[in-house]
Parts: C-alpha cells; sequence; structure tokens
C-alpha cells in the first residue's frame, strides 16, 4: 500500500493512518449514489480490472465496501475520502467531478500496481489503512495544452493523454488542432482543410535552423466522430476539452487548402503548400467577409462537437506585414475607421468574440489579442510572461496562466549536452514547482479573473508518443500539484519533500507505460544527438 504521505497533488488535509484499515477483496461490494456514475464506471472498468476486483454492487451498509455519494455542501470538486475499519470505504464529493477525484486518490492509496490494465498479483488482499482525506483544487482551470498540429498525436494517443490528466486531477485539455503545418479536424462543409491541409510532403528535424529533414510525409487528422469520441471519454473523467482553431496567423494549411483565405493582392496563395518547417510565418489570413463567413462555417462545426464553454481562437503571432502591403487590407481599415494593423486583428478577434457570445460561448486567445484592445468578452491565455495576465486581470477580464518562461514543458529540463534536442530555458522538476500562478501584484480581486493555470506542450521537436512524454514527465506531476494543492509561496515549498513522494510516483509511471525523463537524465534511446535545438542560456525573467 501507498502511504497517505505520498499522495500527488498533495491533499488539503489527512487525519490518520492508524494501523487497522478496510480490506478490499474479490468480495469487496461497491455502492454509487445518485449522480456517481461516471466514477461507479471508471472504477469498475479501471480500478477493477487493474486488482482484479470485480466490485459488484451492493447495500450501502454492507461492511468492508465501497461507497459514493455527493454532498451538495462541499465545494463543487472536494471530496472527503474515509477509510473507516469495519465499515468500509466511503468516497463522498460536493459534485460528480468530486467523487472521482476522490477515486484517484483512493487509486494511489492502492500502490502501483492499481495503475497497470490488468492484474500482476492475483489473490492479494490489499489492505488500506485508517484515514480521513479531506481534499478541493486550489483553482477550477487546471490544464494542460497538447499541440496536435506539429506533430499529429493519433486518437488512442489523445485517450491515453487524458486518462494521465484524470491521474493527476487535471480538468481541462486546451486541444491544439490547427496551425501552419497541419489541420487535424474534419469540417465536412470544408473537406480540403483535411484533403490537403491535413498532411505535409516533409518536417524539419529539430530546430528550424537545423539542416536535417525527415523526408516522409507527415500528416492525420480527426473525423468527427474522432472527436465525438475524445469528448465523451473526457467528460467521463470530469475533463473539459477546449478546443482551438488558430486565427488569423498561424493559418498556412488553411490557406494551402483554400487559396482565397490568404492575401491574394500581395502573395501567390495558390502556390502555398502545408508548411514543413517552424517559426512565425507571414502567410496569415485576409481580413475580408469571405474569410469571416468561412470561419464561422467551421466555428458552427466546432460547437456542434465540443460542448466547453470555452473556443480557442489563438490569435498569436500574426505578422502584419501582408495587411500593411495589402490594398484590400488598407481599404478594410480604412473603412472601419481602424489606427493601423494592431486595431485590425482587434476587429477579427471581436468579430469572433461577438459570434460566440450569440451562441452561449466564451472566446479565449493568446495574449497578443490585448493588442489593439480586447474584445469585451474574450479572457486571455497569458503565455508571453505574466504581463499580458496582469493587463487583462486589471481591466476586468478572466486569465489563464501560462507563461513560456514557467511552464512550456518542451523548454529542456536540464542544461546537460545529452538533454534531447535543446529548447529555450532549464526548466527543471524543481523549477516547475515553484511556479506561481498568481502575480503579487494584483488585488485580491484582480486575482479573482485568473481562472487557473496550464502547461503547455508545443510538439515541434517532439516526433512521436515517447517524445512528448519525456518533456511532459515528470513535470506534469510538479504542475498538478500547483495547480490542485495549496501551497506556500514559491520559496517556501517543500522540494524535498515532493522529490521523496516522486519517488513512489515515478513506480505509478513506471506501471503506466510513460516514458518520462528519469531523475538521473536522458536513457541512451531517449537522446537526439546531433539534432540542432535553440537552447537559450541564463534563468528566464520572472516577469
Amino acid at each position: 500500500m501507498t502511504s497517505p504521505t505520498e499522495l500527488i497533488p498533495a491533499p488539503g488535509a489527512i487525519e490518520g493512518p492508524m494501523r487497522r484499515g478496510v480490506p478490499l477483496t474479490p468480495g469487496t461490494t461497491l455502492w454509487a449514489g445518485p449522480g456517481t456514475e461516471t466514477t461507479e464506471r471508471w472504477l469498475r472498468s479501471t480500478l477493477g480490472a487493474a486488482l482484479g476486483l470485480p466490485l459488484r454492487p451492493g447495500p450501502d451498509d454492507a461492511p468492508d465496501s465501497l461507497r459514493l455519494r455527493i454532498d451538495g455542501t462541499l465545494a463543487p470538486e472536494a471530496y472527503r475520502l474515509a477509510v473507516v475499519a469495519d465499515r468500509g470505504v466511503e468516497i463522498t464529493g460536493g459534485s460528480a467531478a468530486g467523487v472521482f477525484w476522490g477515486a484517484q486518490t483512493l487509486r494511489q492509496l492502492l500502490g502501483p500496481d492499481a495503475f497497470r490494465a490488468a492484474p500482476v498479483r492475483q489473490g492479494v488482499t490489499r489492505e488500506i489503512p485508517h484515514q480521513i482525506i479531506e481534499d478541493a483544487p486550489r483553482f477550477r482551470w487546471r490544464g494542460l495544452m497538447l499541440d496536435v498540429a506539429r506533430h499529429f498525436m493519433p486518437k488512442d494517443g489523445v485517450l491515453r493523454y487524458l486518462d494521465l490528466m484524470a491521474a493527476h486531477k487535471l480538468n481541462v485539455l486546451h486541444f491544439h488542432l490547427t496551425d501552419d503545418q497541419g489541420w487535424r479536424i474534419e469540417i465536412k462543409r470544408y473537406p480540403r482543410l483535411t484533403e490537403v491541409g491535413s498532411w505535409r510532403a516533409r518536417t524539419k528535424f529539430g530546430h528550424r535552423a537545423s539542416p536535417l529533414w525527415d523526408d516522409r510525409p507527415h500528416g492525420g487528422y480527426y473525423t468527427q466522430d474522432d472527436i465525438r469520441e475524445i469528448v465523451a471519454y473526457a467528460a467521463e473523467r470530469h475533463i473539459d476539452v477546449v478546443p482551438e482553431i488558430d486565427v488569423p496567423g498561424h493559418s498556412q494549411a488553411a490557406i494551402a487548402a483554400y487559396p482565397e483565405l490568404g492575401n491574394r493582392d500581395v502573395v501567390d496563395t495558390a502556390s502555398l503548400t502545408v508548411w514543413d518547417t517552424w517559426g512565425i510565418n507571414p502567410n496569415v489570413l485576409a481580413p475580408t467577409d469571405n474569410t469571416l463567413r468561412f470561419y464561422e462555417g467551421v466555428f458552427a462545426e466546432v460547437l456542434e462537437l465540443f460542448p466547453s464553454r470555452f473556443v480557442h481562437v489563438g490569435g498569436d503571432e500574426c505578422p502584419k506585414d501582408q495587411w500593411r502591403r495589402s490594398p484590400a487590407a488598407q481599404a478594410r481599415v480604412e473603412e472601419l475607421g481602424l489606427a493601423g494593423e494592431d486595431e485590425l486583428q482587434s476587429w477579427f478577434i471581436g468579430h469572433f468574440d461577438d459570434w460566440l457570445s450569440a451562441r452561449g460561448r466564451r472566446l479565449i486567445g493568446w495574449d497578443e489579442i490585448l493588442e489593439g484592445g480586447l474584445a469585451k468578452g474574450a479572457a486571455v491565455s497569458s503565455w508571453r510572461g505574466y504581463q499580458g495576465g496582469i493587463a487583462a486581470a486589471r481591466a476586468g477580464h478572466d486569465v489563464v496562466m501560462c507563461p513560456e518562461q514557467q511552464v512550456y514543458l518542451d523548454h529542456r529540463q536540464d542544461a546537460g549536452a545529452d538533454e534531447p534536442v535543446p529548447i529555450g530555458y532549464v526548466r527543471t522538476l524543481e523549477d516547475v514547482y515553484r511556479f506561481e500562478p498568481v502575480p503579487p501584484e494584483l488585488t485580491p480581486e484582480e486575482a479573482g479573473h485568473v481562472l487557473g493555470t496550464q502547461a503547455n506542450v508545443w510538439t515541434e521537436v517532439m516526433e512521436n508518443q515517447q517524445r512528448v512524454d519525456y518533456q511532459v514527465f515528470p513535470r506534469l506531476a510538479a504542475f498538478a500539484e500547483v495547480a490542485w494543492s495549496s501551497l506556500p509561496a514559491p520559496a517556501a515549498r517543500d522540494f524535498a519533500d515532493f522529490e521523496r513522494r516522486m519517488t513512489a510516483h515515478y513506480r505509478r509511471l513506471d506501471a503506466l507505460g510513460v516514458a518520462y525523463r528519469p531523475p538521473a537524465g536522458p536513457l541512451p534511446w531517449q537522446r537526439r544527438p546531433g539534432v540542432l535545438g535553440r537552447p537559450i542560456d541564463g534563468a528566464p525573467p520572472l516577469r
């Protein structure tokens, strides 16, 4: 069994444990109160399958049973896990989600075998010591941004990452579906988006300055039924999937499929192909009525697939040079009485803010959407440090804090020469553990606009699932604790204790088959000798 002091993320309060506890055996029954059906299914299909426990239905007063119930007096995602000798294990949540997070804690208490897909030890009685755990998350937005546009992740890999998120009590998947290098979602009214835009002829291997190429075509996309499956699978795990359709920059894959979307009066858009390298692309959407109608059609189908209240529209890294040279774009600036190209982008984003609001949704975008004026209903993903988030919160807008210098998991984990394709600043496990999402200069009222935080995973130099695992883990475990637990100020956090708890957590990750970066450094097959990265020396700016 695992000690409650080895849990990740750290729970709010633990009473116990005492020596005598509750045994879990093939005869243990499961009682599920109204509203707890998702956890009931998960316990049987995942935890029961791992340990060989059928968890048959039984009465709520059966001794040594497992019981699930909702208590509306608790906060929505809070839970209470009570292990009482002779009475059994009871998980009470403030909502169905709270019950589910309690079940994730129970899984950790049962040891690494509980993270496998089938039993490895038959006939073993597992006894959980008497204890009471009371817990609740610090933030309501605890996210992971997964970029599947640069390197496509097949559907089963996405489902696997939803399971990994659930195991760490993360509840938002920000799904980056479109970019210059690929369009990954089927849009039925515009079939060329996937026929043309979902694959590229070759791929830069390493940073864009690398001389190396992978000359194999790369591609893939999710059908609408794939998306429905992903969203339903996430919902069973109380994870919200927030789609991102990038506009008006990062759009060359769409322009390659439909050249009329680009600035045809300054560039031969018919000659463009899906981009095969990395960086900031000059080919951006034309600010025309045709482009607006096209993307309204895209978003109409996206809304049918994703029930999330938030829809991410990108809005980052949109070079304005083509707009400056485009007579059509300049005519639009004049027609609208705008001060320049920054306000033209603000007008573009504002159009979709209104369009989404009229359909009961909320627009969220990267912090560049602040430039030229922020749309009235928009929320901001603050990635260029903290300043965009601070400005947005002070203006009364909601914010998700995801500063590049702190929680971009594509940044390298060590300065050593063996680190594969080193990108950006060194961000160690300890660095992520000491990340603080709420800037201290915000007032309590302004800080209330910080919905939460997310870690971002950009996959330019992650060509397969193993590379994604290496970059994400173990740092996602540290991030999950920052997002969930009520920790002291960064300098006062007990990283030595977190490292001690990670010793147990590595065994859980091993059981899940996660190809994480070992504490001692990359294994031989995790290295990429000779592949050029873009390391940045020194400590990153804190603001």
